[in-house]
């Protein structure tokens, strides 16, 4: 993909890059409806699998416009295609997540704050929800009109923060039956609402979940020889594991564990019998991420078998990175040149959270675009999975166009 521009070395459009003249532009009234809808979200957050009055909430919408969404098997999340598809040539799909997190919405003098207890949209599901839903129904209109060259597949999927994702659920469903291509955005408050990030190739990392556990004949602590020291082992399986992975993965793999929890011991004279830790594996690359578990399995028993330590490991596979592929990165940015011009679109880095939507693109090829939610100036430095995270919704506008600049765009390749 060729280097984007950026405020700093084009301030101006040329005249190559000035919007262009795709029907489909947010009216006022959907645009308030929109944001009235992600607030609404906002206040009443579900947690994955949960989401039951938010996929009511979305499927009376579509509804109203005429649609016929299916909820999904699992009782949330539904699909629904805008025209009708010929069973011919394949679909583009828009996707959007609809969960939250289990963590307290912490934000002060918004109306909007979350009413449900320790339950918050702190990674900016609603924002993705209320961006697939305008398009869709943006879509809508124009193909009441005939101006929508080919049918569009929108997907609002649950559960994407409950490893292994809500996305292999979904897709057992058969969400991408007549799909070709998938799209999706990403919220990032490190870049200004207006602008989105693109990058072909790898643009998340790999996740994965692991729970360890140690096991060995406890004692006294004025006799540690007589025992098997679990506080010294897991103090070590905790430190050396990740500098041995270092030496035994391709460091360009980016190969990393990190602990979250270690628990151990209740006195401060007894040499405990038991010891847990849990954390994440995370990868940059496919093929490492393939690997990962026998890498990481042989580590932990060597480091803990020096200290006498049994140990049972529970890996749980979270999610591949999402690997962009180039063509559909480019109809994204075409996209976004329509409706804003070229100067509105970055490089991004590949970054090393995990998203669920690698899956659809083990069967599809598709991308994921980092949609700004940073109001300019703000200087606070807010970031995902905080609960003081909060998006300038301005960006619903922005999803909007580049979702249904995205469609027309694709629907018009011959």
């Amino acid at each position: 993909m060729k280097s984007r521009a950026t405020h700093s070395d084009a301030e101006l459009p040329g005249e190559a890059d000035r919007p262009g003249a795709l029907p489909g532009a947010l009216s006022d009234e959907l645009r308030l409806e929109l944001i009235a809808f992600r607030r609404d979200l906002h206040m009443h957050p579900e947690l994955g699998n949960q989401e039951f009055r938010t996929t009511a909430a979305i499927k009376a919408r579509l509804e109203a416009a005429g649609l016929a969404p299916e909820v999904l098997d699992t009782g949330t999340g539904l699909m629904c295609d805008v025209g009708t598809w010929d069973g011919v040539r394949p679909m583009l799909a828009l996707r959007a997540d609809i969960d939250a997190l289990p963590i307290p919405d912490t934000k002060a003098g918004v109306p909007y704050r979350s009413t449900v207890p320790d339950r918050a949209h702190a990674c900016g599901h609603d924002i993705h929800t209320a961006a697939v839903l305008g398009a869709g129904l943006v879509l809508a209109g124009l193909d009441r009109q005939g101006l929508l060259p080919h049918p569009v597949r929108l997907i609002f999927q649950p559960a994407e923060e409950v490893l292994p994702g809500g996305a292999t659920d979904a897709i057992a469903d058969g969400v991408l039956a007549g799909v070709g291509r998938i799209v999706g955005v990403h919220c990032d408050p490190r870049v200004d609402v207006g602008r989105i990030g693109l990058r072909a190739g790898a643009i998340t990392s790999a996740c994965d979940r692991l729970e360890v556990f140690l096991d060995g004949p406890g004692g006294h602590t004025a006799r540690p020889h007589l025992t098997t020291d679990l506080v010294t082992a897991a103090a070590k399986v905790a430190t050396e594991v990740p500098a041995l992975l270092a030496r035994r993965a391709d460091a360009r793999s980016g190969l990393a564990v990190t602990w979250g929890r270690l628990e151990t011991g209740h006195a401060c004279n007894v040499i405990p019998q038991h010891a847990e830790m849990s954390g994440t594996v995370r990868c940059l690359d496919l093929a490492a991420w393939r690997d990962a578990p026998d890498l990481v399995h042989a580590a932990i028993d060597e480091v803990a078998g020096m200290y006498g330590a049994k140990t049972v490991i529970e890996y749980v596979r979270g999610v591949p990175p999402v690997v962009n592929e180039a063509s559909v990165v480019d109809l994204l940015a075409a996209a976004m040149t329509e409706r804003r011009g070229s100067y509105a679109i970055e490089d991004t880095e590949q970054s090393l959270g995990g998203e669920d939507f690698s899956w659809y693109l083990e069967h599809v090829p598709g991308a994921m675009a980092r949609l700004g939610v940073r109001t300019p100036g703000d200087t606070r430095g807010l970031d995902l999975h905080r609960g003081d995270f909060d998006a300038d919704e301005e960006a619903i506008t922005v999803g909007v166009e580049l979702f249904t600049a995205a469609a027309l765009l694709d629907g018009n390749r011959t």
